[in-house]
């Protein structure tokens, strides 16, 4: 499946050709560099991978300053293998215009929003154990029983309780492409994507 990094900027709106609000996600996809080509007789397998963003030489380790130095580039900060990205060589570069073209769908890689330590009732939908009638005070957002008496004397794993939620690798899958900017290295999709503004993300068709 081939791909490429990106960045999430934000979301905006725009008027489709009949009139309609679409909301959309603007990710400044690429330009990426390829770093490394895997061949079946010497990795076993074949993919290609793309480095994106500037990081600094001195917080880079030795072996990746040599690893980006041996394909003639900069120290990157995100290195991610696609397949199917067809021929490529060490030191091209990869832009939007090649991999999406408007109206196709692509699915869309990124880290949920870190929320903390939350209740079951932000976690998990819970609605509480009842009304707060009947000397219920303090009961409106409490999980409730968990079910397990002297037989099995236990809580099962993957009983849903109270524990920190998000900030968990997340695939939205089939977002339409709206538009792209080649010249600004910006997609837009229709719809949300997971993660923060600035976080990083990863578009496969």
């Amino acid at each position: 499946m081939p791909g490429i990094i990106g960045k999430k900027v934000g979301m905006t709106s725009i008027y489709s050709a009949a009139g309609k609000n679409i909301p959309c996600t603007v990710i400044e996809a690429g330009p990426c560099v390829v770093t490394q080509v895997r061949s079946m007789d010497k990795d076993g397998y074949t993919a290609v991978q793309i480095a994106f963003g500037d990081k600094r030489e001195k917080n880079t380790s030795k072996p990746m300053v040599g690893h980006f130095k041996k394909a003639g580039v900069t120290p990157k900060r995100f290195v991610a293998e696609f397949k199917d990205m067809g021929e490529k060589n060490l030191g091209d570069i990869v832009t939007i215009s090649d991999m999406f073209a408007e109206g196709e769908n692509v699915d869309v890689i990124g880290t949920s929003k870190g929320k903390g330590f939350q209740g079951v009732v932000k976690r998990h939908g819970f609605s509480g154990v009842g009304e707060s009638t009947h000397g219920q005070h303090n009961r409106l957002r409490a999980p409730g029983s968990l079910g397990a008496s002297s037989d099995p004397s236990r809580v099962f794993k993957g009983m849903r309780m109270a524990g920190r939620d998000g900030g968990e690798r997340r695939t939205i899958q089939n977002l339409e492409v709206v538009k792209v900017l080649a010249d600004e290295n910006l997609i837009l999709v229709k719809g949300a994507i997971p993660g923060y503004n600035g976080s990083t993300v990863y578009i496969v068709k």
